[in-house]
This record gives C-alpha cells, structure tokens and sequence, in this order.
C-alpha cells in the first residue's frame, strides 16, 4: 500500500514539473488585435455547494487580470473589447485525498466587439466550462494542495487561454484570411 501512493506522489511531481505558463512566449497571430476594454462580471455566478466562498469582486480582479496577461501582449491596430461573465463555479475543497480530490471549474460566456464598428463580433455569447489544469496538487485535491486564491488564479489563466483559443479559430474577425478547412479523415467508405 505504502509503494502504491509513494508511485502516486511520484507520477504527480512529474505531472506538475511538466505544466507550464506559456505567457512568456510570444502570442498566437491575432491579426490586428489588441485588447480594448476588458469588461468581466460575476454578479449572477452561481457557486456549486460543496465549493469553497468567493466574491463577486474575487472573480472579477482575478478573471480581469487573467484576460489583461495574456491579452495586453497583442500589438494590433485596432482595439477589440472583451466581455466575460463569470456564470457559475466550483472551487475544490479539502477531500480525502486520491479518493475523492475534487476538481474546480469555473463557466464563463465570452463576447467581443469591434471598438471603433461598435458591433458585437460574435452572433451568441461563447460559453465555455473551464477546469483545473492537471498537477500534482489536483491527483491529490487541490482543496488539500492549493488556497483558494490560487485555485481562481489557474482557472482565470485557463479560462483566458480557452478565450485565446476560440479567437484564434476565427481569424476573419482580426483581418486574417479565414483559416483552410481541417481534411477529414478517411473512411472506410472512401477506400
């Protein structure tokens, strides 16, 4: 038994040496972007019971921070405007570790808006649930491993990651050429 969790303890500290903070890379090719306004809100967040308390004002410094880091790197030409709403959150508490290690989650919607058009980019607001990153603190619980500062700080960055990420899968919106078609993948049909 003592062998087992000692081979845990040890695929987690090589789970977590692997994790990384790409912000000192240089950002993806957004075309002529560069962060405007950064409104974020989270008075209607909805908190799942078994998570641990966090203010509206919490969320809202952390989630705002998040999205200046990664965003205030871009050098475009023209300001676009993010809006995020914090809809709903789970921040893991103390559990029994490896038996039941809750994971947080954060859901957000994310809007843009062209600054200088005064037009909302985006149709509906893009709404993405968001979970912790895996370490060597989440095998165990992050409720045991980290505070719950530190749990909303890694899902802001995850959440402003996920936000990259569906901007850079519309380019056209950032004066980029829209990006090709994936190729699909063979079927037996094809053949």
């Amino acid at each position: 038994m003592i062998a087992r969790i000692a081979v845990l303890c040890l695929g987690a500290l090589l789970v977590a040496a692997c994790q990384r903070n790409d912000l000192a890379d240089p950002p993806a090719d957004l075309g002529d972007f560069a962060l405007g306004l950064n409104i974020v809100v989270a008075d209607h967040a909805q908190k799942v019971p078994i998570s641990r308390e966090a203010s509206v004002e919490e969320w809202e410094a952390v989630m705002k921070k998040a999205i200046d880091d990664r965003f205030g790197r871009y050098e475009g030409t023209k300001l676009y405007n993010l809006g995020i709403s914090v809809d709903g959150y789970a921040l893991a508490p103390p559990g029994i570790p490896v038996v039941v290690a809750p994971k947080s989650v954060v859901a957000i919607t994310a809007n843009i808006w062209d600054d200088a058009a005064g037009r909302k980019l985006n149709e509906t607001g893009e709404k993405m649930t968001v979970f912790e990153s895996l370490t060597g603190g989440s095998i165990v619980g992050s409720g045991y491993t980290m505070s719950k500062d530190e749990q909303m700080e890694a899902l802001a960055y995850n959440a402003a990651k996920r936000v990259e990420g569906w901007l850079l899968g519309h380019p056209e919106w950032f004066g980029l050429p829209p990006r090709p078609p994936e190729p699909r993948a063979a079927r037996a049909s094809d053949k």
